[in-house]
């Protein structure tokens, strides 16, 4: 059976929920890009799987709305409560349309580690661009495109070392990890980063910050291969 969302749903729950320290540190470095304090936003969570940012969003005051094409991960984020002051509504939705979601209604998009699954990058983002207010801001993580590119692997060098080596950066399109242990065996869509940039820039948006965030402590601790190399690249944009 070819793997999807749905029926890796109660893994990934698992996972997150034991502790996966690069889940958290993906949480983490896009919640760097918003505001401390959120009482009195509108956000909504594009792609928001379990709910793991919704929560934290939720944590620091907005409103939140979480979509995700997944029944089977909006029950486990349903079934994971809401963590206060602010409030946290889950719905099933397509991050291509955003058909549940009035125009002009939310301040902010997050969308963490969602955007590189979705079909076609344009239609998501004019939807997203859709449905913020004047001014309102995406703010976006992705796996880092240059080290989780198709047939990317690990190799051990002669001193020991375990080395990233590429795969093919420019073959842009569907691909499936083989690792059955890997989220990507659900599939990923694989784009450039210009791709990703130009593509922002031709809806509209205006770039704010662009970062590579260097691994945490946990992270390697977890995954020492990855010490050496940024697993996500972070993006703020907002609607001009």
């Amino acid at each position: 059976m070819t793997d999807s969302w749905d029926t890796i749903a109660d893994w990934y729950a698992e996972l997150l929920r034991a502790g996966s320290a690069l889940n958290d540190f993906n949480r983490d470095v896009l919640l760097d890009h918003l505001p401390d304090a959120l009482s009195g936003h509108h956000v909504l969570d594009l792609g928001c799987g379990e709910g793991l940012i919704t929560r934290a969003v939720a944590a620091r005051g907005a409103s939140v709305v979480g979509i995700d094409p997944s029944l089977r991960l909006i029950e486990h984020a349903r079934s994971a409560g809401t963590v206060g002051p602010g409030t946290v509504v889950y719905t099933v939705d397509d991050g291509c349309v955003l058909g549940t979601v009035a125009d002009d209604s939310v301040h902010w998009v997050t969308a963490g580690l969602s955007l590189n699954h979705v079909p076609d990058l344009d239609a998501a983002l004019a939807a997203v661009r859709r449905v913020l207010k004047a001014r309102g801001s995406l703010a976006f993580s992705i796996p880092h495109p240059c080290f989780e590119a198709p047939d990317a692997t690990w190799t051990q060098v002669t001193d020991g070392a375990i080395r990233r080596v590429v795969g093919h950066y420019l073959a842009e399109g569907f691909w499936r990890s083989d690792n059955p242990q890997a989220v990507r065996r659900a599939g990923n869509q694989h784009r450039t980063l210009s791709t990703y940039l130009t593509a922002l820039l031709r809806h509209g948006f205006l770039l704010e910050a662009v970062t590579e965030p260097a691994p945490t402590v946990q992270v390697a601790a977890q995954q020492p291969q990855r010490a050496g190399l940024p697993p996500f690249l972070v993006i703020r944009a907002r609607r001009a």
